[in-house]
């Protein structure tokens, strides 16, 4: 793997061992969101998972990310359908509606946490689920993710790694709570219709390249949000 762009000079060839260091967060609180999507656009495959369009060197990146972070946050949606499982650090899952994926209800207590809004439906139902302590109410009708990032934040997870889906990453982007966006692209068109990395409502913002890296055509990079 091989360093074409690095903010912080850096050059020549990195190992895997070096990955966890160049994907370092500057500082915490920090939320960054991990993506994947092919050349064309397309932020799942067939499948309608992450999993069918990723690569090796990819993986290599995720799982340098999730050794590193204090919590995993990701769209009830998301992990519903992408199967996601109790991991080593706390899921915490974004729902509106308050809805706790049926694979994740048995979870270990503390190990799986909702963050939702005060007028969830579902927000008795996940109380009882997981228990009061692992329920994050933030907002009214809407998740306030600039709050449960400092509500994780409180709670010692400062270093908070989001992985979608599409639609949480416009509302995190949106709202100004991540403050970073890895992206890999495969070098892989699979036309057809597929969401995109980022979708739902309108926005425009920019990102500076901080690191850009290069294997077997793969790419992968980090973009900070401009403050």
């Amino acid at each position: 793997m091989r360093i074409l762009i690095d903010a912080g000079g850096r050059t020549g060839e990195v190992a895997e061992a070096d990955l966890e260091d160049l994907y370092r967060p500057p500082h915490l609180p920090w939320l960054r969101v991990n993506m994947v999507s092919t050349l064309d656009g397309a932020a799942n495959g067939e499948s309608g998972k992450s999993g069918s369009i990723n690569n090796e060197v990819d993986k290599l990146v995720f799982h340098a990310l999730r050794a590193q972070c204090d919590a995993v946050l990701v769209g009830a949606g998301t992990a519903r359908t992408e199967n996601y499982r109790e991991a080593a650090v706390p899921l915490v899952l974004v729902s509106h509606q308050g809805q706790v994926p049926e694979q994740l209800a048995g979870a270990t207590p503390g190990k799986v946490l909702m963050a939702t809004c005060a007028s969830s439906p579902g927000l008795d139902a996940a109380r009882e689920v997981l228990g009061a302590d692992h329920v994050i109410v933030a907002g009214d009708s809407q998740v306030d993710l600039v709050a449960v990032k400092a509500a994780l934040a409180e709670r010692g997870l400062g270093n908070v790694l989001s992985e979608g889906g599409p639609s949480l990453l416009r509302d995190l982007l949106g709202s100004g709570a991540a403050d970073e966006l890895t992206l890999t692209w495969v070098p892989r068109v699979i036309g057809g219709v597929h969401p995109r990395i980022v979708m739902g409502e309108s926005l425009d913002l920019d990102l500076a390249p901080a690191l850009l890296l290069e294997q077997d055509g793969t790419l992968l990079g980090r973009w900070l949000v401009r403050r």
